[in-house]
């Protein structure tokens, strides 16, 4: 995929450049490098096309699992929700209100990641258990709610969140019918009718997730449909949970979640995708939807992560 859309961004390039030839009169210099690209550009296109028939007309039906369909409902359905937070005073206490009115959740822990607001204590005035992540850090803040929220033995299931009011409770109903298929049920932000007219979630962060959960899903070839790769909104069963966290890399940053599935499905475990609803963010945001450009460098990062080994993206 990377190297046929390498092809087709040197066509376009090629294609591009008869604007400055011919606007800036700079014709001469730039007609070989013009038709140098659009030339050759076919050679990676060719390459990259033949090889994804190949993986899709030849591979795919030799990795798929040959097991049956898996339906394993967990003895006991009640959750327990773990929040992210940082600096989102405006907005925790109606996400852990949110959370604990849901029938099926034990209790609510946030991490906040060493905020420098009111966070902290209005979490623990809504009835969170609250814990608070010195290291500065998305991955860190994710793995510490994990590893805190799967202490917990009166609980099989843990759901991951994040405190900014984008998910809502209601959404619990969902994963759980999911939960018997799968050992990680992640929510998929790219149902348009769930998505709120307007997020933080740009039209180009949301073919970017699309594409990057493409390209994790090829990578994992016949293990999983994957068409979003930075949603936080998750179910996990906690047996799995204790033995992924290990293998996990919390210095990971803003890339986490793509890291997370990716490691997920390296040790084997069923991955399975559910829509969920999402909404406006309370407050300003401060991972990879800041802007395009901040969520395009995390999108490369992601399949640089993925390319070449996630520790090599350690902070």
């Amino acid at each position: 995929m990377l190297i046929a859309v390498g092809g087709l961004a040197m066509y376009l390039l090629g294609v591009a450049m008869v604007v400055p030839r011919y606007l800036l009169a700079l014709d001469g210099p730039l007609k070989p490098v013009s038709e140098w690209l659009v030339w050759y550009s076919g050679l990676p296109l060719v390459l990259g096309t033949s090889m994804i028939l190949f993986d899709l007309l030849v591979l795919l039906d030799r990795k798929r699992s040959t097991a049956p369909l898996r339906y394993d409902p967990p003895a006991n359905r009640r959750v327990t929700v773990a929040l992210t937070a940082y600096n989102d005073e405006d907005s925790i206490s109606a996400a852990v209100a949110d959370f604990r009115a849901h029938p099926l959740v034990s209790r609510v822990i946030v991490v906040s990641n060493n905020s420098t607001d009111a966070t902290y204590a209005r979490a623990e005035a809504a009835g969170a258990l609250t814990f608070n992540e010195t290291a500065p850090g998305y991955g860190r803040c994710v793995h510490r709610c994990l590893t805190e929220a799967s202490r917990f033995d009166d609980t099989d299931l843990v759901v991951l969140c994040e405190g900014d009011l984008t998910f809502r409770a209601y959404d619990i109903d969902k994963l759980l019918a999911y939960a018997p298929h799968g050992d990680v049920i992640n929510g998929t932000r790219t149902s348009e009718p769930l998505r709120q007219y307007t997020t933080q979630l740009t039209t180009f962060m949301y073919y970017g997730n699309i594409f990057v959960g493409k390209l994790l899903e090829a990578k994992h070839l016949g293990r999983s449909t994957i068409t979003d790769v930075g949603t936080t909104y998750k179910l996990c069963r906690r047996d799995a949970l204790q033995r992924l966290l290990p293998s996990l890399t919390p210095a990971v940053n803003l890339e986490f979640n793509a890291h997370f599935l990716d490691t997920a499905l390296d040790q084997g475990l069923t991955l399975i995708e559910c829509p969920v609803t999402f909404h406006a963010r309370v407050g300003e945001s401060k991972g990879g939807n800041v802007n395009n450009l901040r969520g395009f460098k995390v999108g490369l990062r992601m399949m640089a992560g993925m390319l070449f080994g996630w520790r090599r993206l350690a902070a």
